[in-house]
């Protein structure tokens, strides 16, 4: 029941970020019974923090002893963390010592970082479970085949002069993902992360059509950590991570850099000593900001990243193509949270829609 509850806190973390006041349903409402009630989004983070997470934390399994892609003391207290590093924005009031505080019980856990970067992303990243990964989606070319997860993002980066069976697959690539040259400019030479394709593709993106427009990132890849490839060649093996300890050390720079009493800086030196660039003496906020882009590129934390530092919608930072303009423009604040499915509020006369929509 416990883990059940605990991906139930995922799920609800995931709807306060994207979309702000939802429907809220606990096991008290009956199966099939009156639409839910609409939450704030204040409201469900109090719930959340104070009570939900709370009450079951402790009938989970330590951290890093359950059996892989199960919930575990882990997986709460980094949604823990994301809640209170994302506090301002979901209540206006910063809670950045809380987030600090999560991410110590993470670290004293006894989770590592993995000493090749790649590894993190290969079709036995399993092999990282419970040392670096604190929680990923299970992917397997037989027994999970479907054309989104591990398998897209593989797929839909492969195209131009790109040949499959370099990734380890035998599919044909799908040619739609790429990187803006706003990227691909944060990354120093020696980088071991700027694992761009560039042999017949240009940097700039003149034509979002044409896959040689921009570099391609093949971050995820069906290769094993030997070299050898997955035996179907259709889907991809590699689980795709929700959640990791080089985010954990990261939030712990911010969160020094926020006015927290932790030595952050030491944990963001170990992401970038891995990363093969130099270490810093000294790191300001857009230091972090920039490294997380680096770091965790396309693993879903970009957005909510650039909401906090209030990026997202303004003209503070422009990437190609941002607001439908090839040299980017500013957009409408209304973007920093996704309009609720129409389909639910035709349905459900409780919801109001987000402002704007």
């Amino acid at each position: 029941a416990a883990e059940a509850r605990c991906l139930r806190a995922l799920s609800y973390y995931h709807a306060i970020d994207m979309y702000g006041n939802v429907p809220f349903v606990t096991e008290d409402q009956a199966i099939g019974g009156t639409n839910p009630k609409q939450i704030s989004r204040a409201d469900l983070f109090k719930w959340l923090t104070e009570e939900e997470i709370p009450g079951f934390i402790d009938d989970l399994k330590p951290a890093r002893t359950n059996e892989s892609y199960r919930a575990d003391q882990g997986l709460a207290y980094m949604i823990m963390a994301k809640l209170y590093l994302n506090a301002e924005v979901y209540t206006g009031t910063p809670m950045y010592d809380k987030c600090a505080e999560y991410c110590q019980k993470i670290i004293d856990a006894g989770y590592t970082l993995e000493p090749t970067f790649a590894n993190l992303f290969k079709g036995d990243n399993d092999k990282c479970l419970s040392n670096e990964i604190i929680f990923s989606v299970y992917q397997d070319e037989y027994n999970t085949q479907a054309y989104g997860g591990t398998t897209y993002l593989v797929l839909g980066s492969i195209g131009g002069s790109m040949k499959p069976a370099d990734y380890g697959l035998t599919a044909s690539g799908w040619g739609g993902l790429r990187v803006t040259p706003q990227f691909v400019d944060k990354f120093s030479s020696g980088d071991v992360r700027g694992n761009f394709y560039t042999k017949g593709q240009t940097k700039d993106i003149a034509d979002i059509s044409e896959f040689t427009n921009g570099y391609a990132y093949p971050k995820y890849t069906n290769l094993n950590s030997d070299g050898t490839s997955g035996e179907q060649g259709n889907f991809v093996n590699a689980d795709f991570v929700i959640f990791r300890l080089a985010d954990v050390y990261l939030m712990m720079a911010e969160c020094q850099l926020r006015g927290v009493n932790v030595d952050g800086l030491k944990y963001f030196n170990l992401v970038r000593k891995r990363a093969g660039v130099g270490t810093k003496t000294s790191i300001t906020l857009d230091d972090v900001l920039d490294e997380r882009a680096r770091e965790l590129a396309w693993e879903c934390h970009r957005r909510s990243d650039l909401v906090r530092f209030g990026e997202l919608t303004t003209d503070k930072y422009i990437w190609a193509w941002k607001g439908k303009v090839k040299d980017g423009i500013s957009v409408d604040s209304k973007y920093n949270l996704y309009p609720l499915p129409s389909s639910d509020v035709n349905a459900n006369t409780n919801l109001t829609q987000n402002t704007g929509y």
